[in-house]
């Protein structure tokens, strides 16, 4: 499970990108596409078309990290927003660590492929 403070940004792109990108092409789609600053601090998490992959691109201050899941079965429950014509969405880092777990944030629920051990 990822773990990160309360008062971090996250921001989620709710189209997804190819995910062959790496640290340069992700921080083109932060500056371009979601109109951020990566290196202002916070996540920044994309999704592939078939929503079984995420990375995170993160700027700790004195490099970028990328971060990489991959999940085995099923797919990640993708947030939407209410209005049409957004790009990102901003979560809570909690949200982001029930993304990756496999929580549906609406209705929390677990999506069918977790089960925990």
């Amino acid at each position: 499970m990822l773990s990160f403070t309360g008062g971090l940004k996250v921001f989620v792109a709710l189209e997804p990108c190819d995910l062959r990108k790496s640290f340069e092409g992700l921080h083109a789609l932060v500056s371009e596409r979601l109109g951020e600053d990566p290196r202002q601090g916070g996540l920044f998490v994309f999704t592939n078309r078939r929503r079984t992959r995420l990375k995170i691109l993160y700027w700790d201050g004195t490099g970028l990290w990328v971060l990489i899941k991959r999940l085995e079965e099923g797919s990640f429950a993708w947030p939407k927003s209410v209005d049409p014509g957004a790009v990102k969405l901003r979560l809570a880092p909690e949200a982001l660590a029930m993304l990756t777990d496999g929580i549906e944030l609406r209705g929390a629920r677990l999506r069918p492929w977790y089960e925990r051990e």
